[in-house]
């Protein structure tokens, strides 16, 4: 009998399922769209039912392809994006669309922090508050729909949603918890003056799950999910862990000093840091299965959601549908520096920047398609830069080695090589897997026992990009960048109020 794991992977964009043999190789994958839902301007939500739905779906045709070649899944773990709010009933039943985790309508909440709490926070948690998170959201929910919060009984994240469609329980990890700035590092456990801080009584801290490690069993596929998805009933489901920390796994980036640069619709940078002392002075830290270690992250929804975005604007002036590997291309036939535009891509605002949002600069008539898709790709990576410049002065170490490039930064060449000479610094694109799907499929196999010694990979040299000759121009951008960037600033603010 051939035994495989399963790894369900729900971004913000979409829904795979995943299997993988017992040497972590990739079996197939199977993929569908998520029902996110633009509310208003700020507002991204999701019809929970119907993302159900997609991964049962997607599931299902795995499920059927497995069964067809003779593969026999042994245990399932399920990752997705982290931060946002998912609301449940007594009985495990949305009480309303879930809040995205690029909703930014809770920013005036965030605003009225007082920065003595918000530093104090940072110390004890690792993460800054921000818009997205499900504590403000909770108190946004608090303050706006009372009616919801009275009828919750479970509060989940997105991946927690998931585990509880296929177990029938509610369930959380120490990832996410942590990366949601919900958890005192030190103490591994939920941190009360969080509530206290947001203005919630403590007493709401009982809608919080009960917190378990993200290779722990938490519970068994039932009858129900069973018959939705293909899955074997009873086989063990893991707690997983916020797709943030997946893709670092599925990476193998998970030794001290590693760095892992993934470029999904958010911009994910991490290094592996040492737990147990004072984290770094970022966004969020977040809890890994390995209590030795912690990830240290700058994240933000900047990166290629503007692609998406700017190919979806596209699309819509042009009879054929216009793809982010179309824009690509077409970016390759202007020079480095896109003739001058400069593009800031907050188009769903950032953790760092109140009021932030998507912002062109130095357009000419002379401009095209072709140079703001340069503009949009360059400005993607540049504030990655900025963020893996964070992550270097907030006291991590980073490795000299080069450093892993995922997601669609990785699979396109120019991408590839724009990214090595804007941060200055060598990177090796990680091709060929589902890195969110891969890394949880491995903590379902821990769960239950199976050896992951095989799971480790060697990194290949000849996907190492080396900085080129775009390197100067690119430092010249920088400069630029950075004081458009301070200069926003208050304009983001007065703006915001």
């Amino acid at each position: 009998m051939k035994h495989c794991f399963v790894g369900i992977d729900v971004g913000l964009t979409a829904a795979k399922a995943a299997a993988f043999d017992e040497t972590g190789r990739e079996l197939r994958t199977y993929s569908a769209p998520n029902p996110r839902i633009a509310v208003a301007a700020d507002r991204q939500e999701v019809d929970m039912n119907a993302l159900w739905e997609t991964v049962s779906t997607v599931l299902t045709r795995l499920t059927t392809w497995l069964e067809s070649e003779g593969w026999v899944p042994r245990a399932v773990g399920a990752t997705g994006h982290g931060n946002g709010l998912y609301l449940v009933d007594e009985a495990l039943q949305p009480v309303r669309r879930a809040i995205a985790s690029n909703d930014s309508r809770a920013e005036g909440i965030v605003a009225g922090i007082a920065p003595a709490d918000r530093e104090s926070m940072q110390v004890v948690t690792g993460s800054v508050p921000w818009a997205g998170q499900p504590g403000v959201l909770l108190r946004w929910i608090q303050d706006h729909e009372p009616e919801s919060l009275n009828q919750t009984r479970w509060v989940l994240s997105c991946k927690d949603w998931l585990a509880t469609q296929l177990t029938g329980a509610p369930s959380a990890d120490f990832s996410d918890a942590s990366a949601c700035g919900l958890v005192s590092l030190a103490d591994r456990d939920y941190e009360p003056r969080v509530f206290d801080m947001l203005g919630l009584p403590r007493a709401r801290m009982s809608l919080l799950p009960p917190l378990a490690a993200s290779d722990s069993v938490v519970g068994e596929i039932t009858g129900v999910a069973a018959a939705q998805t293909g899955l074997p009933v009873g086989i063990p489901v893991v707690a997983g862990c916020m797709d943030c920390v997946a893709s670092p796994l599925g990476a193998g980036s998970v030794n001290e000093t590693d760095v892992t640069i993934i470029v999904g619709t958010w911009a994910i940078n991490s290094v592996v840091v040492p737990a147990g002392s004072p984290p770094p002075n970022v966004t969020l830290n977040a809890l890994l299965p390995d209590k030795a270690v912690m990830l240290a992250q700058e994240v933000a929804p900047t990166s290629a959601a503007s692609i998406e975005w700017f190919s979806s604007l596209m699309s819509t002036l042009s009879v054929d549908a216009i793809t982010p590997r179309h824009l690509l291309d077409a970016a390759a036939d202007v020079p480095a520096g896109a003739d001058g535009l400069l593009f800031l891509p907050f188009i769903h605002g950032a953790p760092e920047h109140l009021g932030a949002s998507g912002s062109l600069l130095g357009a000419k008539g002379s401009h095209g398609y072709r140079e703001i898709a340069r503009a949009v790709a360059e400005g993607i990576t540049q504030y990655h830069r900025v963020q893996l410049q964070k992550l270097c002065s907030s006291g991590a170490v980073v490795s000299d080695e080069p450093w892993t490039l995922a997601g669609g930064g990785a699979k396109n060449p120019l991408w590839a090589q724009m990214f090595a000479d804007i941060i200055g610094h060598p990177v090796r694109r990680q091709l060929g897997t589902e890195l969110g799907a891969r890394g949880v499929a491995s903590l379902a196999a821990a769960g239950v026992g199976a050896n992951l010694g095989d799971w480790r990979t060697d990194p290949d040299p000849k996907l190492v990009v080396h900085p080129g000759v775009d390197r100067q121009p690119y430092r010249e951008q920088a400069a630029r960048f950075d004081a458009v960037l301070a200069a926003m600033g208050p304009v983001w603010t007065r703006v915001q109020a």
